[in-house]
């Protein structure tokens, strides 16, 4: 049996241009709730969600000074988590939690300013009581976020290259509908939504050259322009200092993401939905 995916990204930090644009994206979208809710203290539950190197999503928030808290129910992701952030030389505080106690976060009502979560909701057997968690555990924002199955990305990997993948997890956590209407049952007030993680590529989940693999394009110079040492994307790199220019770099891209249109127009090609809400004090 192959090793989880994820067990590979714990050691190995080349993510592909496409994870990196999106944690940028990511990065400075957390960064203006932080500095619109003046959010001190973060929980990311669960930590899983985005491809690529577990448990970075939040490193943003702790590099401008939030306490994080991550949470996980996989004992050796956890301690891979807790390592890389030791090599990031930020604070931390990993929490482990059973499997089937997502709906019974261990933390008192509104422990944290922001509860927030990226993409993970269809990897349990019952999201709606993670969101109410989220409610209970929040003490001003709760932000969702997942996969957008309005997008061509969405549909080449459901019918094309990752067929198996869509077995595995609960689709109905992709209706943002859904997401709202769990949130407003448990109080949250919708404040904010629309679509992140807008570049102009598909949204495969895989390397370029893993999608060409899988539709069975055999190209060598094709290959050459998505592999290689030449080809290394790596958000690990730009938070150690090593590519300082890679934000700058990748950003570029972002015009889709920036552009002054209504969300509902951007939600044809975007990667993400997403839902705001605050809760009563």
């Amino acid at each position: 049996m192959q090793p989880p995916v994820w067990q590979k990204y714990l050691t190995d930090y080349n993510e592909g241009l496409g994870l990196v644009y999106e944690r940028f994206v990511l990065n400075d979208f957390l960064a203006d709730l932080r500095a619109r809710f003046n959010i001190q203290t973060v929980l990311e539950a669960p930590l899983y969600g985005m491809a690529g190197v577990s448990g970075i999503n939040s490193v943003g928030l702790a590099q401008a000074g939030c306490q994080v808290t991550l949470v996980d129910d996989n004992a050796q992701r956890l301690a891979g988590v807790k390592r890389i952030w030791g090599e990031l030389g930020l604070p931390m505080t990993p929490v482990a939690l059973d499997s089937a106690a997502w709906g019974a976060l261990p933390f008192a009502d509104r422990s944290f300013d922001l509860a927030w979560c990226w993409a993970a909701l269809w990897y349990l057997p019952d999201a709606s009581q993670l969101l109410a968690e989220l409610a209970r555990v929040s003490r001003r924002v709760v932000f969702v976020a997942m996969p957008n199955n309005l997008q061509v990305g969405y549909w080449m990997r459901k019918l094309l290259i990752d067929r198996d993948f869509f077995p595995t997890v609960d689709e109905r956590w992709v209706n943002i509908g859904l997401v709202k209407r769990v949130l407003r049952g448990q109080g949250v007030r919708v404040v904010k939504q629309g679509v992140l993680d807008v570049p102009p590529w598909p949204d495969t989940v895989m390397p370029a050259n893993e999608v060409l693999k899988r539709l069975g394009i055999r190209s060598a110079k094709l290959e050459s322009q998505f592999s290689g040492d030449h080809w290394t994307w790596s958000t690990m790199a730009y938070y150690l200092g090593q590519q300082p220019d890679l934000y700058d770099r990748v950003i570029k891209y972002a015009w889709l993401d920036h552009a002054p249109l209504p969300w509902q127009v951007k939600a044809i090609w975007a990667h993400h939905r997403y839902v705001v809400g605050t809760v009563a004090p």
